[in-house]
């Protein structure tokens, strides 16, 4: 199966969704407050970023849907915290999505999904 180059932005995507991930599981196992389904839906919501930004590296066009979805679950989330955090995620949804869908990454998904 003949590979295409990558573009910088997804790199860069898929490694930040990775850390996120990590981080993020990692930080709600240490301080495990609250209830334990809680925490297992914490825990899963990360492991979606770890698992969206590991396939996108691997040029699956659905893990840049997850991607979108992770951060646009966020945007939702954020419509009962402040208008800043709101404001804030809306805006990495958009910055992402305008990078996930550009014509050289579309490229990238596609290759990997007509299997040449």
């Amino acid at each position: 199966m003949q590979t295409a180059t990558r573009p910088l932005p997804v790199t860069l995507i898929g490694c930040l969704y990775i850390v996120v991930g990590i981080a993020g599981a990692a930080v709600h196992l240490v301080n495990q407050r609250g209830f334990a389904s809680d925490l297992l839906l914490a825990v899963l919501v990360n492991l979606a970023a770890l698992i969206g930004g590991v396939w996108m590296l691997r040029q699956q066009n659905w893990a840049r849907w997850l991607a979108i979805a992770w951060m646009a679950f966020h945007v939702i989330l954020s419509i009962f915290h402040s208008p800043g955090e709101l404001m804030m995620h809306a805006l990495f949804l958009a910055v992402i999505a305008f990078f996930l869908f550009r014509p050289r990454a579309n490229a990238y998904f596609r290759l990997a999904a007509s299997g040449s």
